[in-house]
């Protein structure tokens, strides 16, 4: 376990001290990680449906993902870490930021669940050669200073026929507008600042990437915000602004 690290690789230090800024409030529903926390029922819908498929599990069952062994990189203060261990899966959550690591240790402790924390980076465990059956890869990939050298090292933390799930922010007008204007400006849900447009990522961007990083896409969703009912909902079309893709390692 790495306990300290310098920022290396992939990874881009001005991106890093904006979570590290925000670490005390990943569990605070109504603080800056407020989208996230409304988004999460919607994405672990997709998160799991396509895990279970991948490896024919039964959600219905008490522990259904026994037996996977999951990185989740970028993982926060364990928003979806925490959810992946009730569900059975030998969970690694991986963070650049050093401050969301005792956050997510001291919550995970206080849940009762026995999460691997550390502070590292993806490039890093392919060096200690650490593999998993899935990789959570969520709001990390337009963070991040090369988006093909990161992809390359979740591929090559997958077993063969290991899953990864990447969610990210399509680059649009209309993305700026909800994602940079509406939820940094005007709801101010965070801070002025936390994204940078130029580095959202189309769809189609992404499934090149993620050819290039020898995976194979298998699925993209849109995640879709109802102003009216306060939810978001999965969408096959809508894929405007937040969307999430799953992808396979081939073997």
């Amino acid at each position: 376990m790495s306990a300290t690290r310098e920022s290396t690789g992939t990874i881009d230090p001005a991106e890093v001290s904006k979570f590290e800024a925000m670490a005390a409030e990943w569990w605070d529903p109504n603080g800056k990680f407020k989208p996230l926390h409304m988004l999460n029922p919607c994405l672990l819908d997709y998160i799991t449906t396509q895990i279970a498929v991948e490896f024919d599990r039964d959600l219905a069952a008490p522990r259904p993902f026994d037996g996977l062994r999951l990185l989740d990189i970028g993982c926060g203060g364990g928003l979806l870490s925490e959810p992946m261990a009730r569900l059975g899966a030998s969970v690694v959550g991986a963070d650049a930021a050093a401050r969301n690591i005792p956050v997510a240790r001291i919550h995970a402790e206080q849940s009762g669940l026995a999460i691997d924390y550390r502070h590292t980076a993806a490039e890093d465990l392919v060096a200690q050669g650490e593999r998993f059956d899935v990789v959570l890869n969520m709001e990390v990939v337009e963070h991040v200073s090369d988006p093909l050298t990161f992809l390359t090292a979740c591929h090559d933390l997958l077993n063969p026929g290991g899953l990864m799930i990447c969610s990210t922010l399509n680059r649009n007008s209309k993305s700026f507008a909800m994602a940079i204007v509406g939820a940094e400006w005007v709801m101010r849900w965070l801070p002025k600042g936390t994204h940078d447009w130029s580095k959202f990522i189309t769809p189609d961007e992404l499934y090149d990437l993620l050819r290039r990083a020898g995976l194979e896409p298998v699925d993209r969703k849109g995640m879709v915000f109802n102003p009216l009912g306060w939810s978001w909902s999965l969408s096959a079309r809508d894929l405007s602004v937040n969307y999430v893709t799953t992808s396979r390692r081939p073997g």
